[in-house]
């Protein structure tokens, strides 16, 4: 009678721990896809505009800047979480996405609208496929995450040197790693993400839950967003 009781009740607890996971990892996906549906609004705006494309382009100090303000609010999320409200890690967020929107305008001006929308769908598979992977494999995934980190430092510097040489063959290499890599960290950072949601006690009107989802969703629009650029690379038509 004892082992029954107790058998019911840690199903139960199990029950109540994949359902307050799933219900982050929806509001994990609905920030992540807002971020996306952001971001390719301003980029289509920006295109299709002459005076935003001139301003942007026209001089790389004020492209030099939004690099900056990106860059600025993705390590002022990711250090500055614990200290900051929920509300200013959302606007943060938005920010940030609608002026990485704003810097990857060129890319509907270099590449045909069918390359970049067949890359946003073959994105979307492989993004997806190792979602799915890194949210239900059982094999530990621990050790992915100085391996991706060594890689991507390796990918950073090899994208400087080539910025001088100038080499074809180099950036092919450098976007078929940059989708490995890339494609790993998505399942990395589900992993994560599952684990942490695993952990929580509730996400509606939880701020920790909804702050820890930002972070998280920021995580995968980076992966979403660097994949979709090096797939381009590697299979875009140019105009």
């Amino acid at each position: 009678m004892i082992k029954d009781t107790g058998g019911a009740a840690s199903f139960s607890i199990q029950d109540v721990r994949l359902e307050v996971t799933n219900a982050f990892f929806r509001k994990v996906y609905h920030w992540m896809a807002a971020g996306l549906i952001l971001t390719a609004v301003v980029a289509h705006l920006a295109a299709s505009s002459e005076t935003l494309i001139g301003l942007i382009y026209g001089s790389r100090w004020t492209l030099m800047a939004l690099i900056l303000a990106e860059l600025g609010l993705v390590i002022g999320l990711s250090a500055g979480i614990n200290r900051m409200s929920a509300g200013t890690a959302s606007v943060m967020f938005v920010v940030y996405s609608a002026l990485n929107g704003l810097t990857l305008s060129h890319v509907l001006l270099i590449y045909t609208g069918q390359s970049v929308f067949s890359a946003f769908l073959t994105t979307a598979g492989m993004f997806g496929g190792m979602s799915v992977y890194g949210l239900y494999t059982k094999r530990d995934l621990t050790s992915w995450g100085s391996f991706l980190t060594m890689g991507l430092i390796g990918l950073i510097v090899a994208m400087v040197v080539n910025i001088f040489l100038r080499s074809a063959m180099t950036q092919f290499v450098i976007s078929i790693f940059g989708v490995l890599i890339f494609m790993g960290l998505t399942a990395w950072d589900t992993r994560k993400l599952r684990d942490i949601g695993f952990e929580l006690d509730g996400v509606e009107g939880n701020p920790k839950a909804h702050k820890l989802a930002i972070i998280g969703a920021l995580q995968l629009y980076l992966d979403f967003v660097n994949m979709f650029l090096y797939l381009l690379q590697l299979f875009g038509r140019r105009r």
